[in-house]
């Protein structure tokens, strides 16, 4: 049976493509492996370069146009076929020779998701260490997923759970947090880290704010993915609530003959509960929507890791 399964995804990366096939093939010899290539719209040679490589079980991925690392990785993780699926960085700055010492490490360990530390990191302080320095704090921080390294691309996974996480849009960077809301068991190791030599850098420092606005996203998948009325029926609540003291405060006030149009106070009141009823809806269609998710699609609100 097929064991692993190495995921790469690529965009503009042809002086490094037949450098990593070798070094993935000298690090997994003895093993039953298999090499996927997702091509993200290149517009250089990679494809060629790809196709050009002698390697009986690499299988090549074309992508329509430019979709981004997450939908790579998602469209690579659907054609993987291995008990094991690893993701890799295509730009050599991973090192295959610690796949199989994270391979032997879930394996003995149980775990669903080894996630790699990148140990003596080879990149640029304010353009990459510093941004990715904020992001994993911030991401640690809210989630509670203590991984010390979220932007490390090499990752081991098992098979089910690299299929059920998910990925879409730029939520590549969230893949532990992904994996812990459908129950995986996650450890992390450190891992080798080289400079980069060929090609060009994807990424910079807007990164950051991208990880502020996707966390929101992942934080509601986390805390209020089953149960959305609780985050926007509590608000619309309180809001309501707020609303209706401050009309019924100013309504004693107009009955004893007081004039209370064009108070700031009115406006307020009148806000807080328009408000608080906009947010309460919200709540209900959100659940409607989830209850059309898990049973139009046959999902199950829970994992069941084995059964003795």
């Amino acid at each position: 049976m097929l064991t692993l399964s190495v995921v790469v995804c690529v965009y503009n990366e042809e002086g490094n493509i037949a450098p990593l096939v070798r070094q993935i093939r000298d690090a997994l010899r003895g093993y039953s492996y298999e090499i996927i290539y997702v091509d993200d719209g290149s517009t250089d040679n990679t494809i060629q370069e790809i196709k050009q490589v002698q390697e009986p079980d690499l299988k090549l991925i074309e992508l329509q146009k430019n979709y981004g690392q997450s939908s790579a990785l998602a469209a690579g993780i659907d054609y993987a076929g291995g008990t094991y699926i690893v993701t890799i960085d295509g730009d050599l700055q991973n090192d295959p020779l610690d796949i199989p010492v994270m391979l032997k490490h879930a394996e003995e360990g149980d775990w669903d998701l080894v996630a790699g530390i990148r140990k003596n990191r080879q990149d640029g302080m304010f353009l990459r260490k510093l941004p990715s320095k904020i992001a994993n704090w911030i991401i640690r921080s809210t989630t509670g997923v203590k991984i010390k390294d979220y932007g490390c691309t090499l990752k081991v996974f098992r098979n089910n759970i690299a299929k059920d996480i998910g990925l879409y849009g730029e939520l590549h960077r969230f893949i532990p947090v992904l994996a812990s809301l459908e129950g995986a068991r996650i450890t992390q190791l450190d891992v080798m880290h080289h400079a980069r030599n060929t090609g060009k850098s994807k990424y910079g420092i807007n990164r950051t704010f991208k990880v502020v606005s996707d966390l929101l996203l992942v934080l509601f998948f986390k805390k209020y993915m089953q149960k959305p009325m609780h985050l926007f029926g509590n608000f619309g609540l309180i809001l309501f609530l707020g609303g209706l003291l401050i009309n019924f405060y100013l309504l004693v006030l107009k009955i004893l003959g007081h004039d209370i149009w064009g108070k700031p106070l009115l406006i307020l009141g009148l806000i807080l509960l328009i408000a608080g009823i906009q947010l309460v809806t919200i709540g209900i269609v959100i659940e409607m929507l989830m209850r059309t998710y898990y049973e139009s699609q046959r999902k199950k609100p829970y994992k069941v890791r084995r059964v003795s």
